[in-house]
């Protein structure tokens, strides 16, 4: 495999010659989420000078880019007389382009400057398809029909998918990745990217496919190396849905999402939510029950340390959010989609490509995350009384 590094500023011009004689590299991208990766090099002068700020790293694998965005950490250099009489070597931590995307929050009123926003304003989005949402949010928040301080250099909208089902959303004072996961996964459970394409980076979605019947790996197949393997009891499986409460009125809404599969297989586990919307007329409490039991099913979290063939490769084959199986040792196939694929490389130890397939927070703590998605959502909810 051939690996070829560039740097570009924010507006993709290509600032130097590809960096050289790098010794180990690490990247994982995520579905639904930023990427992550990690490059060491030798601190030579033309690739200091290329380690901006501002700049973007482009990982190309065969021809094809496999990541590209910014460099959140461009220079972690060290030197020491005792172990480098050279240049010394330099760290470079990066992300994809959705990293800049999770740096905006949603304001109620996008086309207003900050100071015009309204206090108990909120940007509702009512019985709309999911793709159309996200692509909302994004455009009117940092992308072509944002105010223009709040413009991403070369950001536009790439070609509808027709991907998703209706859903109900309402978002204030919200990171803007975490208002478009709330959307994907009450609207049918769909993926969203961004791709570096000439000089523009395309913001779209789309819908993971079924490859379990041909994106199979296992021992036998020559293709897995190694995996870590476990299943938890959902987090929720009853979602107790409350609307807001009206002052001077004893009315209040109440909804219950169930998925009373897994509360037959496992148990009732009931979770509590803050719906954000004073009644379900527009299913608004219906879609946060739906989103709430998306992120709490019975986790699978699947590991594994797959290696591409001619016959199956990662990108090609299979992607992230596509739902793929795997053949564990002891006989039982576990079917679930990936969550991330880590491309790992040195000099001369060549490549190994790693997949994790299973629940929402597979790749995280869920725990954590949930908390801080929650409590993100209860602070813009507050900021209106």
């Amino acid at each position: 495999m051939a690996i070829t590094l560039l740097i570009t500023d924010d507006n993709l011009a290509v600032q130097g010659d590809p960096l050289t004689g790098w010794t180990d590299l690490d990247a994982t991208l995520k579905f639904n989420e930023p990427g992550a990766g990690s490059v060491t090099l030798p601190a030579y002068p033309a690739v200091m000078e290329q380690l901006q700020p501002g700049n973007r790293l482009v990982l190309v694998r065969d021809g094809a880019i496999w990541m590209a965005g910014p460099m959140e950490q461009p220079t972690d250099y060290s030197w020491s007389v005792d172990s480098d009489r050279g240049v010394g070597t330099v760290t470079v931590n990066f992300s994809d382009d959705l990293a800049t995307i999770a740096g905006h929050i949603t304001w109620p009123e996008p086309a207003l400057a900050w100071a015009g926003q309204h206090g108990d304003t909120w940007r509702t989005f009512t019985a709309t398809n999911a793709e159309t949402i996200i692509r909302t949010l994004v455009n009117e928040n940092c992308g072509p029909g944002a105010i223009v301080a709040r413009r991403i250099p070369q950001l536009v909208l790439d070609t509808v998918a027709s991907a998703g089902t209706n859903t109900a959303l309402s978002t204030r004072f919200e990171p803007v990745l975490e208002a478009c996961r709330r959307a994907a996964s009450a609207g049918g459970l769909i993926g969203f990217r961004t791709r570096q394409d000439g000089t523009q980076i395309k913001f779209g979605c789309y819908t993971p496919a079924d490859k379990s019947a041909t994106a199979r790996f296992s021992v036998g197949l020559g293709n897995l190396r190694g995996l870590q393997y476990s299943q938890s009891a959902p987090t929720a499986t009853h979602a107790l849905v409350a609307g807001n409460e009206t002052a001077g009125s004893s009315i209040r809404t109440f909804v219950e999402v169930a998925d009373t599969g897994a509360a037959a297989l496992w148990w009732r586990v009931e979770h509590f939510i803050d719906g954000g919307a004073d009644n379900d007329s527009t299913g608004e409490l219906t879609a946060a029950g739906t989103s709430d039991l998306a992120e709490s099913a019975a986790p699978v979290t699947l590991a594994t340390v797959t290696v591409d063939t001619e016959g199956l490769q990662a990108g090609r084959d299979y992607t992230l959010g596509d739902k793929v199986a795997v053949a564990l040792p002891h006989g039982l196939q576990v079917t679930d989609i990936v969550r991330a694929i880590n491309l790992q490389a040195s000099a001369g130890g060549g490549e190994q490509v790693a997949s994790v397939v299973g629940s929402q927070d597979a790749t995280t703590d869920p725990q954590t995350v949930r908390l801080i998605r929650t409590l993100s959502r209860k602070v813009g909810r507050l900021e209106t009384r």
